[in-house]
């Protein structure tokens, strides 16, 4: 089943990784070549992991199972929420709270309790508050929107984590272990891939990249809950696997270009 081309993930510049110096070595088997000191990504292996990943999302999510989204990272966050909300499925995209798996009901509890907030709010219960009171719980219901509003729906463990880089996202990687809640990850080359369930070998910083995985992801998601057919993509070769082009062959002007937005990103990062 085509579920992703060869020249989709081309296209989105998956097969990027890290800068040589910047690597996991448990990553070499997923490691095709390098090129300019940036690793290239063996996307035959890529599509064959992510199918893997996608029927298992799907299953999962043909159970009933909540698929919980995690990217917390500046340019990952739009991409979440947008393909979290299409799905119907709960995430996290501003930070990750301690304890969201492991101390789950103390979680559940601050939910309930913004959820409370808004509808006192809404049904005004609070209007004859004096205003210091009623700007102090403006604020609490504020704050909870800001880390919660994401989970708001979230009324049990998931079943399956989905996130975006596990070398950021590392808590959120140790809690589901801990609990052996099944984790699929875009996992780029400076990545442990042993940690993580179901690894997808590809860039996690490039936003076009990022959000192609994920709106796979989410598309299984709801495939499974609504029992939807996939549509298949044309292969190139029909009966064949598609392989990786040559090294020589790889585009140099969108390996310039991705690393520049990688200079930038760390000229970023280098200001917070």
């Amino acid at each position: 089943m085509a579920l992703l081309s060869m020249k989709d993930l081309l296209e989105a510049g998956v097969h990027f990784g890290h800068r040589t110096r910047k690597w996991n070595p448990k990553m070499a088997r997923y490691i095709y070549t390098e090129r300019k000191g940036i690793h290239i990504i063996d996307l035959g292996q890529t599509l064959d992991l992510f199918e893997r990943a996608y029927e298992f999302v799907r299953s999962q999510s043909a159970q009933g199972k909540p698929v919980l989204f995690v990217g917390t990272k500046r340019q990952v966050q739009p991409t979440i929420e947008e393909e979290a909300k299409r799905c119907g499925s709960p995430y996290t995209n501003q930070r990750w709270i301690g304890g969201c798996l492991t101390n789950f009901e103390v979680i559940r509890r601050r939910i309930l309790h913004m959820l409370e907030l808004e509808r006192n709010f809404a049904e005004g219960k609070y209007e004859r508050l004096p205003l210091k009171e009623r700007i102090k719980l403006e604020k609490e219901l504020n704050y909870l929107r800001r880390n919660l509003d994401g989970l708001r729906n979230l009324d049990r463990l998931p079943g399956v984590v989905y996130l975006i880089d596990p070398t950021v996202e590392v808590h959120a990687v140790r809690e589901a272990n801990l609990l052996g809640i099944p984790i699929v990850a875009i996992c780029d080359t400076d990545s442990d891939p042993d940690q993580v369930d179901y690894p997808i070998p590809g860039n996690d910083d490039a936003i076009k990249s990022t959000r192609l995985i994920t709106a796979r992801i989410a598309d299984a998601v709801i495939e499974g809950r609504e029992g939807l057919q996939t549509t298949e993509a044309p292969a190139t070769e029909p009966g064949e696997p598609e392989v990786m082009p040559r090294p020589e062959l790889l585009s140099v002007d969108t390996e310039a270009h991705l690393m520049e937005m990688w200079e930038e990103l760390a000229g970023e990062e280098g200001k917070d």
